[in-house]
This record gives structure tokens, sequence and C-alpha cells, in this order.
């Protein structure tokens, strides 16, 4: 029983990196239309509608009042700050930039997690960690120098520092939510706390919308639906079953998957060093993973 939850987590975190590798491509179109508060606020809005219906279907209700503050404070960073920051980052630097310096979230993710949250940092954890930080900035590095267009403001650096920090506080004020709520109230709630903060960019949506391409639309509602809606869920669920460092360092699957998706949706070849540092990211990832001889035994935190 023990061995097929780990299973289910494990698949919940794989279909989390796939969906959010995907929502790099989308928010290329949607970004050209959208203006970064506009494009986060109709991100959040089809995310909050799809999750409120599912909520509602399964009559999960609300969550408990001590999974209230996690909810809040993550809906806040991660649902908020992060999604802003981020869009209006990857308009001030270019992808490659944006990509190395946002990776320095999961290594956040395990030094808040180990200060707040009293997870331990196997050295397996910080060698994965490290391989894979190595990969993503090889992939940065790639992407910026065969960008036409490369530039990197200091503001934009500073920005997506900013969202690498919102959203490893996001992880971290998260899971101990999870002990009090499920995965998709957890979430439901987290988006609406979210979607609130950006309201004041309505005016903005509203005016954008009328003239954007149809495009540019779905696929801001694609980024609602799929790497929101679903992505958020299946993360909160594998979030619950492992530690926030070990949930973050599979995070750097995704790079190598953007490359791929890139690839096969938009033509783009990537270069030998761009390949390379893929293959170091799931490298990290699968190092990051494993477990020692001398590991725990299953049913313990580290066992997915």
């Amino acid at each position: 029983m023990q061995k097929q939850s780990s299973r289910l987590a494990l698949g919940a975190a794989g279909v989390t990196v796939v969906l959010w590798a995907s929502a790099f491509v989308s928010i290329r179109s949607a970004g050209a239309a959208y203006s970064p508060g506009a494009l986060a606020l109709g991100r959040l809005l089809a995310g909050s509608l799809v999750l409120g219906a599912v909520l509602l279907v399964r009559r999960e209700g609300l969550p408990s009042r001590a999974a209230c503050p996690g909810i809040v404070v993550s809906g806040l960073l991660w649902f908020g700050v992060y999604m802003v920051v981020l869009n209006w980052g990857e308009q001030e630097v270019d992808a490659g930039t944006a990509a190395m310096v946002v990776n320095i979230g999961p290594l956040l993710i395990a030094l808040l997690g180990a200060r707040f949250l009293k997870e331990s940092l196997p050295p397996r954890l910080l060698a994965g960690m490290a391989v894979s930080f190595a990969g993503a900035v090889a992939v940065g590095l790639s992407m910026s120098a065969g960008s036409s267009g490369s530039h990197a403001s200091v503001l934009g650096v500073l920005l997506c520092l900013l969202a690498a920090g919102a959203y490893a506080g996001g992880v971290v004020a998260q899971k101990p939510a999870l002990a009090h709520g499920s995965a998709l109230q957890v979430t439901t709630f987290g988006c609406l706390v979210g979607t609130a903060a950006c309201l004041p960019f309505a005016g903005q949506l509203v005016e954008q919308a009328g003239r954007a391409p149809l495009s540019a639309t779905l696929n801001m509602v694609y980024l609602g639906v799929f790497p929101t809606a679903l992505a958020f869920t299946t993360w909160a669920y594998a979030l619950a079953r492992t530690t926030a460092g070990r949930m973050g360092a599979t995070t750097y699957a995704v790079p190598a998957l953007v490359v791929l998706l890139a690839w096969i949706l938009l033509g783009e070849l990537p270069a030998l060093l761009t390949l390379a540092g893929g293959a170091l990211c799931l490298a990290g990832v699968a190092v990051s993973r494993s477990r020692s001889r001398a590991a725990a035994p299953a049913g313990t935190a580290e066992s997915t």
C-alpha cells in the first residue's frame, strides 16, 4: 500500500513537471499580448473557476482553520507575487538569464525547509541539486548565447531573484497547510488568494482582452486550467507525501523538458550545450531522489 502511494506521488510530481514545462511555451504567446499583471490575473481566474467547480463537485468544503495561515501565505507569495514578478522579469532579461536566476528557487526551498520545517539535507539531495543547478546554468547560458535579443538588466535580475524567493517561500508555507487540508482545498483557496491579490490588474486584463489575438487568450486560459489548476493540485498531492526540499529538486527536470518541448512544438533545434545541460538537470533529479541503502524504510517523508 505504501509503495503504491509512493508511486502515485511520483506520478503526480511527474504531471506537475511536464505541465509546468509546457507553460513556458504558452507564456511566450500570451505574454506578447498581455502585460505581466493582466496575464497573471487571467491565468488565476481561469484556474480558480476550474478548481472551484471541482471542489463543489467533490463537496470537500472549507479547509480547517489550522490550514489557513499556510494557504494565505502561499497564495500571496506563490500564486500572486511569483506569477506577476516572473512575467515582468522575463520582459527585462532574456529567457536564459531568467531560467538561471529563477532556478535558485529549489536551493532556497531546501534551505528554508531545513530552517523552518526541520527537514534534513541528505548528501544525495545536495549533490543532486548541485548537478541539476549546473545543468540549469548550462541551459541558460546556451539560451542567452543563441538569442539575438539577449539582454539582462539589473531590474530584470532582481525581479527574477524576487520570483525565486516568492516561489520558495510559498512552497515552504504550503507544506504545513497540507497537514490540515487536502491538496485540492489548499490549491483552490491558495489560487483564490492569489486571484484576489491580482485584482488591481483587472482593468488591464479587460482592456487587453479586447484587442488580444485569440491564440494569446487561449494560451492564457490553458495556463490557468492545466499548469495552474491541475499541476498545482498534483504538486500539492506529492508535496504532502515527501519533503519540500526533495519536491523542489524535482522541478529541475523542467529546463530539460522545456528544451524538448521547444524542439518539438516550436522547431527550435537545441545546441549541444543545451542538450548537455538538460541531461545534467535530469541526472541531478535522479540523484536527489535516490536513496542510499542506509536510507529510512518506506513510510518516512523521504519515501517518494
